[in-house]
């Protein structure tokens, strides 16, 4: 590979120690970098990477940070090798027609799982879309807790716990398969049980163990795609500025408790409720629970340890018109995957429970 372009995320390269690790491998490629976006990934941010790439033709794209580095890796890749405008196929009006330069994804967090996805997500005027397509998967992923020792208390409990919820998702998802469910209970097996230790007395060992829990939940997702508390967690980044995994563990409990009542009436999964109930069942051998209150507990308590919000009002929802305003912000694709149908006035009685 002759002309490296390389997305980083710039405190993560310095801090992580991936410069001592990795800067020496770059030395007999031509690279180009491209540092300049904010977190989660905006449209103004992967037009100018798109610019920066088109300049150097690169014959390979490395991303190198969180979530957000290796996304917008992703959508600078695939988006510009098109014929449409980024805008045009971020916001789904036209679609990727043909696969973008090899991408290599080193994760510096232990959550988001980007580097085994073949999606990406990008904010248009405030708006969160999805991008997806197959060749938009990474071909080589480098996954090294080693990259993850030097993240603060707070993000280290929030990459976790978008790690912990999208495996428990995946297991309830409709989309949920026999091998996606081996992902998802390897990673809800893991990141459960080492989130806390990872967060407050960090040791080489948990922060191993929730690598790899991101990356298994990363290869779970890819699967079955997330569902409603990712539908609902979205307002709460864009409007509230609370942190990803954080928002989406915010609903986790109300909707396990609201998924475990499923009957065959609303029920969404083509295989009955019956089989949502059954993959609810090991999710709450996974928690230790014996049932879905001392489950839902278990989820509550383990926020707590780790100094995250358990209620609404702790992130400033206050009132019903917030209430409302996360309700019409959900995201109809996601919540397509939920076990459980849910209309607009149970996802309003479902956040006052929260």
């Amino acid at each position: 590979m002759d002309r490296l372009f390389l997305v980083v995320d710039e405190p993560a390269w310095l801090a992580s120690g991936a410069k001592e690790i990795l800067e020496s491998q770059f030395l007999q490629a031509t690279t180009n970098w491209f540092t300049d976006f904010e977190l989660n990934p905006k449209l103004d941010d992967v037009e100018r990477g798109i610019e920066a790439y088109r300049e150097c033709q690169p014959d390979l794209i490395i991303a190198l940070g969180g979530g957000t580095a290796i996304d917008l890796a992703k959508l600078i890749g695939s988006l510009a090798v098109q014929a449409p405008s980024a805008r045009d196929i971020a916001t789904g009006r036209s679609s990727i027609q043909v696969p973008g330069k090899p991408l290599m994804a080193i994760p510096t967090t232990a959550g988001t799982g980007s580097e085994a996805t073949h999606f990406a997500v990008v904010y248009v005027d405030g708006e969160k879309y999805s991008v997806a397509h197959p060749s938009m998967l990474p071909r080589y992923a480098i996954v090294d807790s080693r990259l993850t020792t030097s993240l603060p208390k707070h993000i280290t409990a929030a990459t976790g716990l978008d790690a912990f919820c999208q495996a428990i998702e995946s297991m309830w998802s409709v989309a949920a398969t026999e091998e996606s469910m081996r992902y998802a209970t390897d990673a809800a097996r893991l990141a459960f049980g080492n989130l806390v230790t990872a967060t407050n007395s960090p040791t080489p060992e948990a922060r191993k163990a929730m690598s790899h829990a991101s990356h298994l939940a990363g290869k779970a997702i890819n699967i079955t795609k997330t569902t409603a508390p990712h539908a609902l967690s979205y307002a709460f980044t864009s409007r509230l500025d609370v942190p990803h995994g954080m928002a989406v563990a915010l609903t986790l409990a109300s909707i396990l408790e609201f998924n475990a009542e499923v009957t065959d009436e609303d029920c969404n999964d083509p295989r009955g409720a019956v089989a949502v109930r059954d993959r609810i069942s090991q999710i709450l051998d996974i928690l230790g629970a014996d049932n879905v209150e001392a489950a839902s507990a278990s989820i509550t308590s383990l926020l707590s340890q780790i100094n995250c919000p358990t209620t609404l009002e702790a992130v400033g929802v206050k009132t019903s018109d917030d209430l409302r305003c996360i309700v019409d912000s959900v995201n109809a694709e996601r919540l397509s995957n939920n076990p459980r149908r849910a209309n607009t006035k149970q996802l309003f009685n479902l956040l006052q429970t929260v």
